[in-house]
């Protein structure tokens, strides 16, 4: 019985890590599925509200600086007080904000519940991504880098596709998937509640709200050209979200909410299809051939807005969507290389300011542009930027430096896919 009982302590805690691991993982994907939900009733707040290409800009915009702010403050707060209870904070501030759109008349209460869909996403994006890192499995070695930055996608594709079909064939157009959305919160945060720690209560909360951006030195190297894929993926989904609903009614002849959330699903959902693919390559490799694949996308949206053509504009999209998740997770991946614990609240603050930033920035701008240039001409100018990121990234690409202090469970100075540090241990 001696040697039975650790076996069975053992078997207990595994479960429960796994347990841990998937409450995460769907309250990652329930929290940014609230996100995705307002965007397919974009056109509905226009047509019937009067609301502005500029004006909706400007509720993106809301969202990442809410988001940015967070991260600043709070990003690593749940390295003191826990995964758990700052998980569950997350959930309660997008379940307010949820509840805030149940009655949108105009423009200032759809920024303001943009704004505390924005502060939960940023604790969300801090303490739960960094929950799942620390209860991934250690096999496949992909895993966490994978589901820590595509279950974000993911995500918002669902959120989008179910509320396209609710508004569209639903009751209560305006309301029902607000509903929704906040009893998936709910039940997340349930979850999240019965699954154990990974990062026990210590010292410091107070001065971890000081905000300080902080990424280990082995990898300090590899921010260039993470900010170009972050600037150039995240600036191209706020461009989905602030534009694209404006962009299928007037240049692709529809005005179905389902179809709208179809086009953003489309970009959003295959990126977490094409992260695995990157997990084949060395981190520059996959970082290289995702943004070349992402801008041949680009250039086949431009070519079905110039034509007109919906089937073209999706299929492109695909393209994109997938690609970006190639190029994403391997930027994630390499910032993560030989992690500690304690470096992940912060690596995944920084990774997500930059996102954000990368969001928040060109929507204010072509917001501000939107009435002196038309859409098309508001999508080259953001393909433009996708060209700029991608020469650079093919030029500046390059791999994690081994780890000299022997903190990391191996020393690959190629970062081959096989033999990628275990993420998941301290």
């Amino acid at each position: 019985m001696q040697k039975v009982t650790p076996a069975l302590d053992q078997t207990r805690r595994g479960r429960t890590i796994r347990l841990a691991f998937l409450a995460a993982v769907v309250s990652l994907v329930a929290a940014f599925a609230a996100v995705g939900s307002t965007i397919p009733l974009f056109n509905i707040y226009r047509a019937e509200n009067g609301f502005t290409n500029a004006g909706i800009s400007m509720t993106v915009v809301a969202y990442s600086a809410a988001t940015l702010v967070t991260l600043l403050v709070m990003g690593r707060l749940s390295n003191h007080l826990g995964r758990r209870p700052i998980s569950i904070a997350s959930l309660g501030l997008l379940v307010l904000g949820c509840l805030l759109l149940l009655n949108v008349r105009d423009i200032g209460v759809l920024i303001a519940g943009r704004l505390l869909m924005g502060l939960g996403a940023g604790l969300a994006s801090s303490s739960l991504t960094s929950y799942i890192v620390d209860a991934a499995p250690a096999r496949p070695a992909w895993l966490a880098s994978v589901a820590s930055s595509q279950t974000v996608m993911l995500g918002l594709a669902v959120g989008a596709i179910a509320s396209g079909t609710l508004v569209q064939f639903g009751p209560w157009p305006r309301q029902l998937i607000y509903l929704v959305a906040a009893g998936l919160l709910l039940l997340s945060a349930a979850l999240v509640a019965v699954s154990p720690e990974t990062a026990p209560p210590s010292p410091g909360a107070w001065s971890s709200l000081r905000p300080k951006v902080r990424v280990p030195a082995r990898v300090r190297h590899l921010l260039p050209v993470a900010v170009a894929v972050f600037l150039a993926t995240w600036a191209t989904g706020a461009f989905y979200q602030a534009f694209v609903p404006a962009l299928v009614e007037d240049q692709l002849h529809t005005r179905s909410p389902l179809v709208i959330g179809l086009v953003f699903a489309a970009y959003m959902g295959p990126s977490a299809l094409g992260a695995p693919l990157g997990g084949r390559f060395t981190s520059a490799a996959a970082q290289r051939l995702g943004v070349i694949i992402f801008l041949a996308g680009w250039i086949g949206v431009i070519t079905a807005i110039a034509t007109g053509t919906l089937v073209l504009f999706i299929a492109a999209t695909v393209v994109a969507g997938a690609s970006q998740g190639i190029a994403i997770s391997a930027a994630t991946r390499g910032l993560l290389y030989g992690s500690a614990l304690a470096d992940r609240a912060p690596i995944f603050s920084v990774i997500y300011l930059l996102c954000y930033s990368g969001a928040a920035v060109p929507a204010l701008v072509s917001g501000r542009l939107s009435t002196t240039f038309s859409l098309p001409q508001i999508a080259l100018g953001y393909g433009a930027l996708a060209l700029v990121a991608t020469v650079f990234t093919v030029i500046a690409a390059r791999n994690p430096h081994p780890d000299t202090s022997g903190n990391s469970r191996h020393g690959s100075h190629h970062d081959e896919p096989h033999r990628h540090p275990d993420l998941t241990r301290p």
